[in-house]
């Protein structure tokens, strides 16, 4: 990357720049997403219902590790976007150097911590409630992603910074590389090695090793312009807490979802069958199957979501350098018009979620066996339907809080990314099911997300009047 195309960011057309910046991370985020959607549906297929609740289960676990990632990778790629907009490369690049030694801590301490006490984890994310059978898939399936914890934390963080640098188009190729090889793996594994779950896992684990390196080599590039420099390697605290204040952000976004999962598993597991608009009984074995109902519903939302994420990430750089340049006016011409693409794309979620949610359930579970499989794509269905009846303005909630996070307002991005689920919806899990059993679960959400984009939206208004009156500021 040169410095031209640095500077670009404060000078070219913002559509222009969305677009070309967007459009790589969106295809990049929504290939991952999908990866972990054919992963679910590869395991659905070839081993059975059971292992969907499995995967489940270990849905909160995952994304414990994913919040200490996306910690690391989203800090610091903010303030690599922030110090080349006031023109400071070598303040980039030890900012990219703290954070691959931040990685590597994080990810080996993470990997031995959980590997150590996987069953009590296991079983404290499924409050003791999942069978026997659920909870021997979940371990099975973690042993093995835990093993590559630190590559994907290397993999993941590095990306979000070679995209913060401007160059999205190669951060899209080596998430799509990763994606191409699970996909091509996963069912070899599955179906010709008759691996099963563990099959899935190695797929995943060996694809982001690939990615890894790949990711690796473009840093060590001389022909990049930010890229690793003996000086660089140099823990700095300073630079350290500069990273993690703005990724706190994501990061307990990903702790807070972590624990809405488990309330949600939990939930299913004592009360699911329970309400009298459930449709699975207890007597049907409704827990397990109400769990990987969840599983289902959950990754199909989180495609939208990550869609979304991808639209954020396109407007990251363009949001971050202007801000650090002072350049305010295309700050919100910016964060407008993603706000404008976001609520489509969740619009369009919406629209199938309502209009077709039983032929996307049994996109993961064989349901021509009838029996569990049957059931499980109907209460699948009935979930979805009602979860994303907000979904549309789940999008301008969704940018606002990048938006706050891209310009360093991390309590205001913290702020935003916990009240849905710490203030709203963990309270309504706690009290609805007991009630309404399953259906009180589904219902929990769209209620906490209409309280939350309300609060999202007086947020956003507060703030563009302040950004307008620095603009004006400037004038003077």
């Amino acid at each position: 990357m040169s410095r031209s195309s640095t500077l670009s960011l404060g000078t070219d057309n913002i559509g222009k720049l969305l677009f070309n910046y967007a459009t790589p991370a969106i295809i990049a985020m929504a290939s991952s997403s999908l990866y972990h959607l054919i992963d679910s549906a590869f395991v659905g297929h070839g081993v059975g219902g059971a292992a969907i609740a499995g995967m489940a289960i270990t849905m909160p676990i995952m994304n414990i590790g994913s919040a200490f990632g996306a910690m690391v990778g989203i800090g610091a790629g903010a303030r690599i976007s922030l110090r080349l907009g006031e023109g400071n490369k070598f303040a980039a690049e030890k900012t990219l150097c703290n954070a691959v030694i931040l990685n590597i801590i994080i990810g080996f301490t993470i990997m031995a911590l959980m590997l150590t006490f996987l069953d009590e984890i296991l079983m404290l994310f499924s409050g003791g409630r999942a069978s026997a059978e659920t909870l021997e898939y979940a371990r099975q399936f973690m042993q093995i992603i835990l093993l590559g914890n630190v590559t994907q934390h290397l993999y993941l963080g590095m990306n979000d910074m070679i995209r913060a640098s401007g160059n999205p188009r190669k951060s899209m190729a080596i998430m799509l590389t990763s994606v191409a090889v699970n996909l091509v793996l996963n069912p070899l594994f599955i179906f010709k090695f008759g691996w099963g779950i563990k099959g899935s896992a190695a797929a995943t684990v060996i694809s982001q090793f690939i990615a890894f390196l790949i990711a690796l080599s473009h840093f060590c590039s001389k022909k990049s312009f930010l890229r690793f420099r003996r000086e660089a390697f140099h823990f700095d605290w300073k630079i350290v807490g500069n990273i993690l204040s703005i990724g706190l952000a994501p990061f307990l976004m990903n702790i807070c979802a972590s624990t809405v999962a488990a309330f949600v598993n939990t939930a299913m597991l004592r009360y699911g069958g329970s309400g009298i608009h459930d449709i699975v009984t207890r007597e049907q074995g409704a827990a397990d199957l109400y769990v990987g109902a969840y599983g289902i519903v959950n990754r199909v939302a989180l495609l939208f979501v990550m869609v979304i994420q991808g639209l954020n990430q396109g407007m990251q750089p363009i949001v971050g350098y202007n801000y650090g340049a002072k350049n305010f006016a295309r700050v919100r011409k910016a964060v407008f018009m993603t706000i404008g693409c976001g609520v489509t794309i969740a619009t369009l979620g919406f629209a199938l979620g309502e209009i077709i949610p039983d032929v996307i359930a049994r996109a993961f579970v064989d349901s021509s066996k009838g029996g569990n499989e049957q059931l499980m794509v109907k209460a699948a269905a009935q979930g979805m339907r009602i979860i994303l009846t907000m979904f549309p303005l789940v999008g301008f909630q969704i940018v606002v809080g990048g938006f706050f996070q891209y310009i360093g307002k991390a309590p205001l991005a913290i702020f935003v990314s916990l009240t849905r689920q710490l203030l709203f919806l963990i309270p309504l899990l706690w009290i609805l099911p007991r009630h309404l059993g399953a259906f009180g679960v589904w219902v929990s959400m769209p209620i906490a997300d209409t309280a939350s984009i309300i609060l999202a939206f007086t947020l956003f208004i507060w703030q563009m009047r302040k950004i307008k009156a620095m603009d004006k500021s400037l004038v003077k």
